[in-house]
């Protein structure tokens, strides 16, 4: 079994307005999703990442999992992902602060 106690959880959440639905979804299965996976895969001790979005609660969200915290850190200065981030805040989007979270368990 492999040792997950250093393992960390980073997740980021953002609120749109309604009518920006579908301009939120198509940023994140396209420009989102093509400029984040090269440049995440280049980092290190990324385990998963995952990006989601809530229609019916107008919420998007990225979940990722990391060997380490520092790990995770890294995505407050990947560049790619402050691209992004500006251009969903140019659109409205209201992110609440991202939060790093240390697994206690979980199912394989």
């Amino acid at each position: 079994m492999t040792d997950t106690s250093k393992n960390v959880i980073r997740i980021s959440i953002g609120y749109f307005e309604p009518e920006k639905a579908d301009e939120v979804h198509s940023l994140l299965d396209n420009e989102f999703k093509n400029s984040l996976i090269p440049a995440i895969k280049k980092l290190s001790g990324n385990i998963n990442y995952s990006v989601g979005i809530d229609r019916e609660k107008f919420c998007m969200t990225n979940v990722s999992v990391w060997q380490t915290k520092e790990d995770a850190l890294q995505m407050v200065s990947l560049k790619e992902m402050l691209e992004m981030r500006n251009i969903f805040e140019s659109l409205g989007l209201k992110f609440i602060e991202i939060t790093n979270h240390a697994i206690l368990w979980q199912l394989p």
